[in-house]
């Protein structure tokens, strides 16, 4: 038996793959293959990939940050107002926290470096394609409390949740790691939301980012 991840249950998904390097684009759809995901094409710069993304409408698309003519950021942040449903991961070797809030605020659901082990691209996949976040370990898993930041209307569970979302968990994992249902945790979650005047989850981690009430 090999532990390998399970291909996603809920039926195939589509995917466009955007980088302007050829062994990328051959290595990850490798692995969106492998996992079950439907490549439905490359692009090899920025305009290329939004065009197509407005054309094909995937339910995926992982861009490379850096890419000629347009940023895999400004992919994403035209993409969101395009075509909404297509989820964006960011494939990047960029390490730079100031990069992960400018990703989230332009509404990107996933952050995952290049070089990054296969069960972690097959894990953002994974949780991004079930409406989660998924932002690399090795770039938020010290994220930690700061007690100074807090702003007051912010109930220490609200914190607690706005904490683990950044740090990739799921609804699931978040119930397990406090001791709390998974509902209970999706609705801490929608309240710091609504509180800090975000429109989605990302648009709330970059404002907890940027105000430091996560660091």
């Amino acid at each position: 038996m090999t532990n390998e991840p399970r291909p996603p249950a809920r039926g195939q998904l589509t995917c466009l793959v955007a980088d302007d390097h050829p062994v990328i684009v051959e290595a990850l759809s490798l692995v969106l293959k492998g996992y079950g995901v439907h490549l439905i094409g490359h692009a090899r710069h920025g305009h290329d990939a939004l065009a197509k993304i407005e054309e094909e409408r995937p339910a995926l698309a992982i861009i490379d940050l850096h890419m000629p003519g347009m940023s895999g950021i400004d992919v994403a942040r035209l993409a969101a107002q395009s075509t909404p449903d297509t989820a964006i991961i960011l494939y990047t070797a960029e390490t730079a926290i100031a990069s992960v809030r400018e990703a989230l605020a332009a509404g990107v659901r996933g952050f995952v470096l290049k070089g990054a082990p296969l069960p972690d691209i097959t894990r953002a996949i994974e949780m991004v394609a079930d409406g989660d976040i998924y932002i690399d370990p090795a770039l938020v898993g010290g994220l930690h409390h700061s007690e100074e930041a807090i702003r007051p209307q912010l109930t220490s569970r609200e914190h607690e949740v706005l904490v683990l979302l950044a740090d990739g968990l799921s609804y699931e994992e978040m119930s397990r790691a406090l001791g709390i249902s998974p509902e209970t945790a999706r609705t801490h979650v929608r309240k710091a939301v609504e509180k800090l005047g975000a429109r989605t989850r990302p648009h709330a981690l970059a404002i907890a980012l940027r105000e430091s009430l996560i660091t």
